[in-house]
């Protein structure tokens, strides 16, 4: 699970001691963004489906945490955007209007 890093399995055990339920459920759900991201990023070839978040989360928190609620599977159906590709085009529009200006 070294792909993860070592701030995702820090999060994962404070997700693990919070005891309002509401709050763990956000926790889990914004660590299994997380973890969707770093798979992106690491695993290119392969996407990482629902099913392998999953089981990464209940490995790392020793099955402490669940993730049989309805957000999450809501959650890992969304699209995730290639952070690289956005900062591409951020790039892109930076320098066209640079080009813009120069024209002028």
């Amino acid at each position: 699970m070294r792909n993860y890093g070592r701030i995702i399995q820090d999060m994962i055990l404070v997700a693990c001691d919070e005891q309002d339920p509401k709050n763990k459920e956000a926790m889990i759900l914004y660590i299994a963004q997380c973890m969707r991201q770093k798979n992106l990023i690491w695993n290119r070839d392969q996407e990482s489906g629902t099913q392998r978040i999953k089981d990464d989360i209940c490995t790392l928190s020793n099955g402490r945490l669940n993730t049989d609620f309805p957000a999450f599977e809501e959650v890992m159906q969304r699209k995730v955007e290639d952070p690289q590709q956005r900062r591409y085009n951020a790039n892109n529009r930076y320098n066209n209007r640079k080009d813009d200006q120069l024209k002028q």
